[in-house]
């Protein structure tokens, strides 16, 4: 239930995983100023020492959005995000790109667009959201997307050459995205929304609607840009909503992942096609039991490889991998009973699978030769590891010797790295002074009704065996989700509560990805029992291992995360303080509400007109006389994915009953905050609440 991708094509987001897990992208909106309450709340309190300290580690590193190594692996482009002089993102992002083996500095690679300031004789880039980066099969030449000529509207640039200026190739009106070459370099594909007024997905704020109330439906289609004209033809059928596509070997063909009506909606039911690159005839070839995501055609054409699985969110990926014949039939899983979840996957020169996974909260590269099913671990270990999205990924080189990544954890600030894989070095020392603000993070585990469940305990930074220290449990989004070690991002308001003299507990129970399809689907038609049963254990884990305080517990999350904080304060007395954020307090009311009802169907097994009660069960609303944990409730005004109405529903019921409580609701905020003014207060009052309820 927690989308975050928006399928920019990696324009604006940073290496990230779940809302209210990881590092969450500043989206480019024009930031705005007030912050709505229903009793209009007092300010934000000023930033106390120890607080000040984590939330400078958050502003001071700098942030990727994406890197892509050239074919021939000769150079490596990566983009950036551009702060302000207070630190803060402004929304604009830069290119820069390096030749590899030359002892020269990176250039940065900007839109051509003249802005006419002159420093040091040179003329100053234009400032632009920049990214989606896709070098041609030539290694000479790259496309890019850019709002560099009309704040707001992205473009396509063609870079041919070092010592020319960046040509653009469209003007439309509309979203374009995720830029792709074809394989004789002439023609790139890309995903167009025309006239929309937004970004794709759920996740950005909602725009308010009046009158006669109709289901928007805007689809995004596939194009094709003319590498030497700049003309654009869109070829994909005028009522399908494609997501993802990939070219065929001899260009003639697309495979793609689409469905009709809602795209905001409908991921979830989306099938496998094959659509012609002349004539835009599509043709269905496998419609899946579950989600589906990642197709990728085989380098002889026969077979294409894609991943399936229980997925609540279309940007966070995590099941087995199958290949189907390129003209339909049976898929294939080609990897049964594997205990990690495939997130990402590409083939190889020789027809084997590369592919990234989550083996419990940590990352992996493996192959699998499809025919045989024989699978081979080439790296495994700690960290984040990405191309620019949430899934573990690298950019690789045509023969797959070189790859290019993005890399960060707990311990370590984002850097693009370069090298074969697991053996990266080093590109950038963007962040080389920046040091955690937070305390050692352990990967722990314990048993759950005969689970083995893993977590991050993060430590308080300047750790004293000899104290007791309070501890708050932080729940991911999702539920198909999985922490990773991870550099936090200005959304991960948990982790600078270590840098304040707390214990952070992060589970990942039974429902997340990295233990295999089995543990994923575990939580279906049980959200709030065994999941929680996991996180309670690890909550005793926790306190068995560490000089934390049993009296001094609070429990906080987002979207799932909310959700599961709202369940634990009907289910027990032990935290002492809770803060839910974008919570869902009644499922029966809430699937009236949210705008993406289709993912709720997998997991509870019917829609809650045909089965009320397995919906009744798992709903904090039916339990709400249990609760005696004071509670903070935060929200966006405009969140069609978890509408503010389920927040205001479960205040208004504490507030009735006489529980401590308070609704923070912000303006014009979409599931992910937007606006940097109001990701630094969700700090600040989250800080606040627990420092009076647990200190």
């Amino acid at each position: 239930m927690t989308s975050i991708f928006l399928r920019t094509g990696k324009v604006f987001l940073a290496a990230a995983a779940l809302l209210g897990l990881a590092a969450l992208p500043v989206l480019p909106q024009t930031p705005r100023s007030r912050t709505a309450h229903p009793a209009a709340p007092k300010p934000a309190p000023a930033v106390p020492g120890p607080l000040r300290e984590v939330m400078e580690s958050f502003s001071a590193a700098h942030t990727f959005q994406q890197v892509a190594i050239s074919p021939d692996a000769s150079k490596v482009t990566w983009v950036e995000d551009l702060t302000g002089a207070d630190g803060a993102p402004t929304g604009d992002t830069a290119i820069y790109l390096r030749v590899l083996g030359l002892n020269k500095p990176a250039v940065r690679v900007d839109s051509g667009v003249k802005t006419g300031k002159i420093v040091g004789g040179r003329e100053l880039p234009f400032s632009a959201a920049d990214g989606s980066v896709a070098w041609a099969p030539d290694s000479k030449r790259l496309v890019f997307l850019s709002d560099a000529a009309k704040k707001g509207q992205l473009e396509l640039y063609l870079r041919e050459a070092p010592d020319k200026r960046p040509r653009r190739l469209t003007n439309v009106t509309g979203f374009l995205s995720s830029p792709a070459w074809s394989p004789d370099g002439k023609t790139i594909a890309v995903l167009f929304t025309e006239n929309a007024t937004r970004a794709a997905g759920p996740l950005v704020a909602e725009t308010p609607q009046t009158g006669e109330i109709k289901e928007a439906v805007t689809e995004q289609r596939l194009a094709l840009v003319d590498a030497a004209t700049g003309n654009l033809r869109q070829i994909s059928p005028a009522d399908m909503y494609v997501y993802e596509f990939d070219w065929s070997p001899d260009g003639q063909r697309f495979v793609v992942t689409a469905a009709h009506d809602n795209g905001d909606n409908n991921w979830y039911i989306a099938r496998l096609y094959t659509l012609d690159a002349g004539t835009g005839a599509m043709k269905s070839i496998y419609q899946p039991p579950l989600q589906i995501a990642n197709p990728a055609w085989s380098p002889d054409g026969k077979r294409i490889a894609f991943i399936a699985g229980l997925m609540s969110d279309e940007p966070s990926v995590g099941g087995d991998i199958f290949t189907i014949s390129a003209e339909g039939g049976e898929a294939k899983n080609v990897t049964p009973e594997m205990k990690a979840s495939a997130s990402w996957l590409r083939w190889t020169p020789e027809g084997k699978i590369l592919f990234g996974e989550t083996v419990g909260g940590d990352a992996g590269f493996a192959t699998v030769d499809p025919s045989s099913e024989k699978m081979e671990t080439l790296w495994s270990g700690t960290g984040t590891i990405t191309t620019g999205d949430w899934s573990t990924s690298l950019s690789l080189s045509a023969d797959g010797k070189t790859s290019a990544v993005l890399r960060h954890s707990y311990s370590s600030a984002p850097e693009v790295y370069v090298g074969a894989i697991g053996a990266w070095k080093p590109l950038t020392e963007r962040n080389a002074a920046i040091h955690p603000g937070w305390g050692e993070a352990k990967s722990i585990h314990w048993k759950s009704d005969g689970y083995d469940v893993q977590g991050w305990l993060i430590y308080p930074r300047h750790f004293d065996a000899a104290k007791k220290y309070p501890m708050v449990v932080h729940v991911h989004g999702g539920p198909g989700a999985a922490v990773h070690s991870h550099w936090p991002g200005w959304h991960d308001f948990p982790v600078a509560l270590a840098g304040a003299g707390y214990f952070v507990l992060e589970p990942n129970p039974r429902g997340s990805f990295g233990q295999g399809e089995a543990f994923t689907r575990a939580n279906v038609k049980d959200f709030g029992y065994g999941d929680f049963r996991d996180i309670m254990a690890g909550v005793d884990e926790a306190i068995r291992i560490a000089p934390i305080d049993p009296q001094r517990l609070g429990i906080t999350g987002w979207s799932y995360g909310g959700y599961m904080t709202m369940w634990a304060v009907t289910q027990s007395n032990r935290f002492k303080a809770a803060v839910s954020g974008a919570g869902l307090s009644n499922w029966q009311s809430y699937y009236g509400e949210n705008l993406i009802d289709q993912w709720m169907i997998p997991f509870f097994g019917a829609s809650v007109y045909d089965d009320p009660a397995v919906y009744a069960k798992s709903s904090p609303m039916n339990f709400i006389k249990n609760v005696k944990t004071p509670t903070l409730i935060l929200v966006g005004d405009s969140d069609g994915e978890v509408p503010a109405p389920q927040s205001w529903e479960f205040w208004h019921a504490l507030k009735t009953l006489g529980v401590e409580t308070k609704l923070v609701v912000y303006e014009h905020e979409g599931h992910a905050f937007a606006k940097p003014e109001h990701q630094r207060d969700l700090i600040l009052r989250s800080f606040e609440w627990f420092n009076a309820h647990l200190k």
